[in-house]
């Protein structure tokens, strides 16, 4: 657990469970312990940022990228604009910092996400035994829904209905609650998880718990998620490259759309019913799945080219969490 020293300590650890609380998977606690030791330097004695402290923690550093540089501005741009909400005077640059992201998710085919699955529950019972039984389960949602790592992580057993076989996401990342059906094989992972979880000696409201019965965390799932990988026999590419447990959620889109335009669902019909699964706040987020499945799949979109070239502009700035 970082512990935070300045002024601002408080207010950072709230803003991060908010985060987490709206389905993002908000892993910044070094980027604000950073800031908290900057705030510590600048002697910072009251709570509220001015443009002359967030001009100076802007400052590209040496041998800092564009793309680290323009996440450490917009981080605490938004952090500002909660400092405001509270109450707090605070100073937010007037325009949001934009790059033009290179990044590209990595797609899963499908047989490697039989492979990863079959890993996953080859997964041996040892010390960690409530970690390898729960996995199954938790990656089977976030692909089986195209859910956000923490969207999962944070569902309350109230929110699982495995009889009819559904979930509810609720105030998310773009606010907004959502009320997911899911399959026969993620139903079947969550019977067989839920089986598993009732022998633990525990009560807690979280659905996916660690044997003390705290909530999951990311970072555990991230760590494993890497173990399965190479159990599986799918390389990665080291840090910042992929695949990474969000790339899930990026190939449920695009294996969804695929098997949409196959089964001769219209883009016009098919487009907003992702958009609204996945949760975006509009189709321009969805575009770009898009693009990666007819790439992907060209032989099934071929006849959705000529209509993907004039309803959305170009879009590349991929979500990332």
């Amino acid at each position: 657990m970082i512990e935070f020293c300045g002024i601002y300590a408080p207010y950072i650890k709230d803003y991060i469970e908010f985060k987490r609380s709206l389905g993002y998977c908000f892993s910044m606690e070094y980027l604000f312990k950073d800031f908290d030791s900057f705030t510590l330097e600048q002697e910072c004695s009251t709570v509220g940022l001015t443009k002359e402290l967030c001009d100076l923690w802007g400052t590209r550093r040496p041998n800092e990228t564009e793309v680290n540089c323009y996440k450490r501005i917009n981080d605490i741009r938004n952090f500002s604009i909660y400092l405001n909400s509270l109450g707090y005077k605070s100073y937010v640059s007037v325009h949001n910092a934009k790059h033009q992201s290179t990044f590209v998710p990595y797609i899963f085919t499908k047989a490697e996400i039989q492979k990863f699955f079959y890993a996953c529950d080859s997964l041996p019972i040892t010390g960690y035994s409530v970690i390898t039984q729960t996995l199954p389960a938790v990656f089977r949602l976030i692909y089986g829904c195209g859910l956000r790592v923490n969207e999962a992580l944070f569902l309350k057993c109230d929110d699982v209905n495995l009889e009819e076989q559904y979930i509810v996401i609720r105030k998310t990342k773009n606010d907004c609650d959502r009320i997911l059906p899911f399959t026969d094989s993620v139903a079947d992972a969550l019977k067989k998880y839920m089986q598993y979880r009732k022998q633990l000696q525990f009560t807690s409201e979280y659905f996916f718990v660690k044997k003390d019965g705290d909530q999951c965390s990311s970072d555990s799932v991230y760590r494993w998620f890497r173990r399965i990988l190479y159990h599986a026999g799918i390389s990665h590419g080291g840090k910042g490259k992929g695949p990474r447990v969000h790339d899930l959620r990026h190939s449920f889109s695009v294996h969804t759309l695929a098997a949409m335009a196959e089964n001769g669902l219209d883009l016009y019909y098919s487009l907003p019913i992702i958009s609204k699964y996945l949760g975006h706040n509009s189709l321009e987020a969805t575009d770009k799945y898009v693009r990666l499945t007819a790439n992907m799949y060209p032989g099934i979109l071929n006849k959705m080219n000529s209509i993907c070239s004039y309803v959305f502009p170009e879009v590349n700035n991929y979500e990332t969490e």
